[in-house]
């Protein structure tokens, strides 16, 4: 089974770099939406930061398009992109970055600024446990009664859950699976039972 990592705990790092004090966080986040609440639970704790500048990356950092980036203030290019180029090298999903800064009276240039938000993230990097993440897909397995033990062997050769079962007029499965196994799963009852097996995916 193939998935991918993603944070098991939350990380938080300090640094003050010339007067400027630089924390950065690390949060699991499953979607998008939870990414922005977690950035804004930080806006609310500490509204009194210079900035608040961040990066995402959700789903598997391999193949998602769900990631973004913001400099929130600071010079274009010098805080967001290098937190965001670190989390897509470090092939962990499901993550957000936040770096708060308190200004502490001295200017940092575009190359220094670029160094503290990047370093953060890489400081969280060092720090950061992770766990293995399966992406899961649901099945409705719908089919004839004598067609059931059959049934079930094909689900556990695919580590399929068996989540639910109804008996009808036919037996109905409820069933949730690693994705990369749905289609393995699907062809096999199709081949195996024909027209006397039914599916569809759910939600």
């Amino acid at each position: 089974m193939s998935g991918y990592s993603v944070p098991s705990s939350p990380v938080e790092v300090e640094e003050v770099i010339k007067g400027s004090r630089f924390i950065t966080r690390a949060e699991n986040v499953a979607t998008v939406d939870a990414a922005k609440d977690y950035l804004q639970s930080l806006r609310d704790a500490e509204p009194d930061a210079t900035h608040h500048c961040w990066a995402y990356i959700v789903g598997d950092p391999n193949s998602t398009t769900l990631l973004s980036c913001s400099d929130d203030g600071e010079p274009a290019g010098t805080a967001g992109k290098p937190m965001l180029n670190i989390l897509q090298h470090s092939g962990v999903g499901d993550i957000i970055v936040v770096c708060t800064r308190y200004y502490g009276g001295t200017k940092l240039g575009t190359g220094g600024l670029a160094r503290a938000y990047g370093g953060g993230v890489k400081l969280i990097m060092e720090q950061l446990t992770t766990t293995e993440k399966i992406e899961k897909a649901a099945l409705q397995i719908v089919g004839a009664y004598e067609c059931g033990k059959d049934i079930e062997h094909e689900l556990k050769q695919v580590d399929a859950t068996i989540e639910n079962i109804e008996y009808d007029a036919a037996v109905t499965y409820r069933v949730s699976l690693p994705l990369n196994n749905k289609q393995q799963l699907t062809e096999q009852l199709k081949v195996r039972f024909g027209e006397k097996v039914q599916w569809k995916s759910i939600q």
